[in-house]
């Protein structure tokens, strides 16, 4: 019989990794980008320019997809910055996966706004034509004030792990999804097949976010 104690080795599979950084530049940046916000919401037509999911977004403002598009400086330096940002994520959770002599670059391939006001929400949803998604909280709002709502919530990808609960289970945090409270100029980035929602707003000022897809090429 051996004395030799046991040795439990843990494998953490399937995770989700997200990741939270600040703007650089963003107090900089801020007025201007909020400018062309506000400059394009103007001249929309009709509040879901962008006329994808239009019943799942309620009274808030949503632009075309081709924000960062703008031949605006302001709006370049942003998605230059956003751009390095998510190739730095890519390398980062793909180092293991990726050839030593591969060279990358991120492409953020849809950009949009939202201008979202009192009693606005965005229904669950994800974004299933890019690699990594993205926000960028260029004005949150009230959405750091406690009651005021607004923040983004992520639902767990692991679709049965609420089946059950017992003390095992507590580390699954037994309700299946995680809010996220956005502050000024902070950037929020997740992979695309991650649902999530932003969850009715009640505060008095606009909470404005730039929101973007990306994809990674390698040559």
């Amino acid at each position: 019989m051996t004395d030799n104690p046991l040795v439990l080795e843990e494998l953490t599979v399937w995770s989700t990794p997200l990741f939270v950084t600040q703007m650089p530049d963003h107090e900089f940046l801020k007025e201007a980008l909020l400018a062309a916000v506000y400059q394009q919401k103007s001249t929309q037509t009709t509040a879901i320019e962008s006329q994808i999911a239009p019943k799942a977004k309620h009274a808030l403002h949503e632009s075309t997809l081709d924000f960062l598009e703008l031949a605006d400086a302001n709006v370049t330096e942003v998605k230059r910055a956003l751009e390095e940002l998510i190739l730095e994520v890519a390398a980062s959770v793909n180092g293991n996966f990726w050839p030593e002599d591969m060279q990358a670059e991120a492409h953020i391939i849809e950009s949009w706004y939202h201008v979202t006001q009192k009693g606005g929400y965005h229904d669950a949803h994800s974004h299933p034509n890019c690699s990594w998604c993205g926000i960028y909280y260029l004005e949150p709002g009230d959405a750091a004030t406690a009651g005021k709502g607004g923040l983004n919530r992520f639902y767990d990808p692991r679709v049965n792990a609420e089946h059950y609960a017992d003390p095992g289970t507590a580390y699954l945090g037994g309700h299946g999804v995680w809010d996220f409270t956005p502050t000024d100029g902070q950037v929020i980035l997740f992979p695309s097949y991650l649902k999530h929602s932003a969850l009715p707003y009640f505060g008095d000022n606009d909470r404005v976010v730039i929101a973007f897809n990306a994809i990674i090429e390698a040559y």
